[in-house]
C-alpha cells in the first residue's frame, strides 16, 4: 500500500507560553499544501533477514538524505507505537524523502502520520480519527494535524484542534528553503511568549493583502537576524508581488501567496535553493 505525505504551512504562528513539560503552548492555523513525500509498506511473501524479522521491519530510504538513526525516523516510530497496542506483522517499508532537512513544513510529522493512517487502513485497526489524533499527538506537535489534513486552528501544542473557515484557492504558493538549517535551540533561544491579543482564527477572515499587518510568525524575531538569507527571500517574495508572505514553522522555509500568477523566472531567482510552486486548489 502505497500514500502520499502531503505537507503544511503556518498561517500565523505565536508562542503563547511555556509549559512545565518544556514544550511551548502556541496558536497557528494549518493549511495543507499538495507537496508530497512517498511512503510504501508491503507486508513480504517470504521472511526477511534475522534482523528485520526481530525488530518487525525492514526500512529503506531514498531521494534526500536525513541523518540520525533510522529508528529514530517517525515513521517507524508509529510503527512501533501501534505495534504495542495491535497485532502487527513484520512489514518492508520504504520512504521517498522530497523535502530538505529543517525546512518547517512538517515533512517528517507528515510522514510519521501517514503511516498511523497507512497501517490504520491497511490492517483494518478500525482506529477512530479522534484515536489517530491521539496517537499522532505522542509522535510529537505537529503530527496530529496531518491525521485531519484540512484548515485548522490549532492550540496547546498543536494538538487541540478546531476546524477553521479560510480557502486559498486560486492563489500560486511559492515555497523557498535556503541552504540554511535551523535547529530548535536557535529557533527557540530567547522567543518572546506572551498572549495574543486577537486569534489568528478571528485574523485569517480577512482579506489576504491584510495579513501582512497582522499575522506573524513569532519564530521570525529569533531566526531572521541569525539567519538574514531567510528574512531576504521573505523581503523578495514581497518584491515579486507576493499578497503575503511569512516563514512557516521553525523555519527555514518561507512561502509566499501570489493572487496573480508569479513572475517568470522567479525559480531562477532563487537559483541554489529548494524551490516549490504550484496553484493550489480550492478546499
Amino acid at each position: 500500500m502505497i500514500v502520499f505525505p502531503n505537507v503544511k504551512i503556518n498561517l500565523g504562528l505565536n508562542i503563547v507560553a511555556k509549559r512545565p513539560d518544556g514544550y511551548h503552548n502556541l496558536e497557528t492555523v494549518f493549511y495543507p499544501v499538495p507537496l508530497t513525500e512517498a511512503l510504501e509498506v508491503v507486508v513480504p511473501e517470504q521472511p526477511l533477514d534475522a534482523a528485520a524479522e526481530a525488530c518487525g521491519y525492514a526500512f529503506s530510504q531514498y531521494g534526500e538524505p536525513v541523518a540520525g538513526d533510522p529508528a529514530s525516523n517517525l515513521v517507524i516510530k508509529a510503527l512501533n507505537l501501534l505495534k504495542k497496542d495491535f497485532n502487527i506483522p513484520t512489514v518492508s517499508i520504504s520512504l521517498l524523502k522530497k523535502l530538505p532537512m529543517g525546512a518547517g513544513l512538517g515533512g517528517g510529522s507528515s510522514d510519521g502520520a501517514y503511516m498511523l493512517l497507512l497501517l490504520n487502513q491497511m490492517f483494518d485497526l478500525k482506529l477512530s480519527p479522534g484515536q489517530l489524533v491521539a496517537y499522532a499527538a505522542k509522535l510529537g506537535a505537529d503530527c496530529a494535524f496531518f491525521t485531519v489534513n484540512k484548515p485548522v486552528y490549532a492550540t496547546g501544542i498543536g494538538e487541540i484542534m478546531e476546524p477553521v473557515k479560510v480557502n486559498l484557492g486560486g492563489f500560486t504558493i511559492v515555497i523557498v528553503k535556503p541552504n540554511v538549517f535551523v535547529s530548535t535551540k536557535e529557533a527557540f533561544g530567547g522567543i518572546p511568549v506572551k498572549p495574543t491579543e486577537t486569534p489568528v482564527r478571528d485574523l485569517i477572515s480577512r482579506p489576504v493583502e491584510e495579513w501582512k499587518d497582522c499575522i506573524f510568525n513569532d519564530f521570525e524575531q529569533t531566526i531572521f537576524p541569525l539567519h538574514p538569507e531567510i528574512a531576504k527571500v521573505k523581503d523578495d517574495l514581497y518584491k515579486a508581488g507576493a499578497a503575503y508572505a511569512a516563514m512557516t514553522g521553525s523555519g527555514a522555509s518561507v512561502f509566499g501567496l501570489f493572487r496573480n500568477n508569479p513572475p517568470e523566472g522567479l525559480d531562477k531567482q532563487f537559483g541554489g535553493y529548494f524551490y516549490y510552486q504550484t496553484k493550489l486548489k480550492p478546499i
